[in-house]
C-alpha cells in the first residue's frame, strides 16, 4: 500500500508512466492498476524506477485483460525487453497474483 503524499512524491514518473500507457493504447483500468502497483512498489534506487514503471505497465495491462508484447511495453517505457522480462513475475507475485503458465 501507498500513502496519499507518494502519488506527489512521484508524480514525474506517474506522468511518464501515463505517457507510455498512451503509447500503448492502455484504457483507464489497465492504467490506474498499472500506478497503483508503481507507487507500491517505488524502489529506492532512482536507476530502477523506468525498470519498475515498465514491469508495472506490462502487469496492469496482463491483469486487466489490455496485454501487450513485453517488447511494445519495453520500447514506450524506454527500457530493454530484458528488463520487462525479469521483473514482471515477481510483481506480479509480490502483489498475490499467479503467473500465467505460458
Amino acid at each position: 500500500m501507498y500513502r496519499a503524499s507518494d502519488q506527489f512524491e512521484h508524480a514525474e514518473w506517474l506522468n511518464e508512466l501515463e505517457a507510455a500507457a498512451d503509447e500503448l493504447g492502455l484504457e483507464e483500468q489497465a492504467r490506474s492498476r498499472a500506478g497503483d502497483l508503481f507507487l507500491s512498489n517505488v524502489p529506492e534506487e532512482e536507476r530502477s524506477k523506468r525498470a519498475t514503471m515498465a514491469a508495472c505497465l506490462y502487469v496492469g495491462a496482463l491483469v486487466s485483460g489490455q496485454q501487450r508484447t513485453q517488447t511494445s511495453v519495453a520500447d514506450a517505457a524506454d527500457v530493454s525487453r530484458l528488463t520487462v522480462q525479469q521483473r514482471w513475475k515477481d510483481l506480479l507475485e509480490d502483489v498475490g497474483l499467479d503467473a500465467p503458465d505460458w
